[in-house]
């Protein structure tokens, strides 16, 4: 399976009681490959997946591998704090059709590279899906060093990588070390999206895409087609999002403009609460800001 372009950072939509909601899965996943993203990825940091049960995470990425009935390949995070939990989850999600698993670092612990590498070749060697790594340092206090990827990039079924440090370096030094390998590097940092294409990675997975998806993937077609300038614009299109993120905890500020821009994710996992005064009110600005756009240009939701 060949795994590039642009993949939202997929929400987990959720009902007022904080149960996982089947309609908010089935509306956002089939939003987003009708925008043209070129897989979902499921269970990362905007996902939530730290605060669920192995069995409400076994019942998302179900909802979501259904809805999608084969259109595009589906990312499932697996990752955890010990290898052990990590193989278990990964075996049933591969067991209910998912197409390729994304494993975080562990988190909380501060593994050496030795460890990170054997954690990672252990987990490959319990499945047969493809492994997507997945460095986010600025949440787990854990980097995978660029010697690391590139022992990494040498087991068969590790086939990449999405980096979320925000440092471009760091991708930089990815794609020179595995580019003999058959490795694909994937932006994790939405303003990264252009510059890591013309550096020679394949693509991004992002999170703004749940909500501007024909925004995000316009990146990469213009890319692809040679249109450089456009692909620029569009990724500046991006930034008003972007600046809403530092207006509450990860993910509520997104979650609450996914659902004022018409598709009903519902509120972020408890402790995490909705915005609500000046935040919203910064929210739904920029909100409108990006309707304002779409009935400007004839695109609707």
């Amino acid at each position: 399976m060949d795994l590039k372009g642009i993949i939202p950072a997929m929400l987990t939509p959720l009902t007022k009681e904080q149960t996982v909601s089947a309609k908010g899965i089935q509306q956002l996943t089939n939003y987003l490959i009708e925008s043209g993203v070129h897989g979902l990825f499921t269970l990362g940091t905007n996902g939530e997946f730290h605060l669920f049960s192995a069995e409400e995470k076994m019942k998302i990425a179900q909802s979501i591998i259904d809805e999608v009935n084969g259109r595009v390949p589906v990312i499932v995070g697996t990752g955890g704090n010990s290898t052990e939990e990590v193989i278990e989850l990964s075996k049933k999600m591969e067991e209910i059709g998912a197409d390729a698993l994304s494993v975080i670092t562990p988190y909380f612990i501060s593994p050496t590279q030795e460890e990170l590498i054997v954690h990672f070749e252990k987990i490959a060697e319990a499945t047969s899906l493809p492994v997507l790594l997945y460095n986010i340092p600025p949440r787990t206090g854990v980097n995978l060093a660029p010697e690391t990827v590139a022992r990494l990039a040498k087991v068969p079924n590790i086939v990449g990588i999405k980096d979320s440090s925000g440092n471009f370096e760091n991708i930089e030094q990815y794609i020179r070390v595995t580019k003999e390998e058959d490795f694909s590097v994937f932006a994790g940092t939405d303003s990264l999206i252009l510059k890591t294409l013309m550096a020679g990675g394949v693509g991004a997975v992002a999170a703004t895409a749940n909500m501007i998806p024909d925004i995000v993937v316009s990146i990469y077609n213009n890319w692809l087609e040679g249109n450089v300038e456009e692909a620029q614009k569009a990724q500046e299109k991006l930034q008003p999002l972007r600046d809403t993120f530092k207006y509450g905890t990860l993910p509520s500020p997104l979650k609450k403009a996914v659902e004022l821009y018409g598709i009903p994710v519902g509120p972020p996992k408890s402790p995490v609460s909705e915005l609500s005064g000046d935040a919203l009110e910064k929210v739904k600005e920029m909100v409108s800001g990006y309707k304002g756009q779409s009935a400007a240009t004839g695109s609707k939701l």
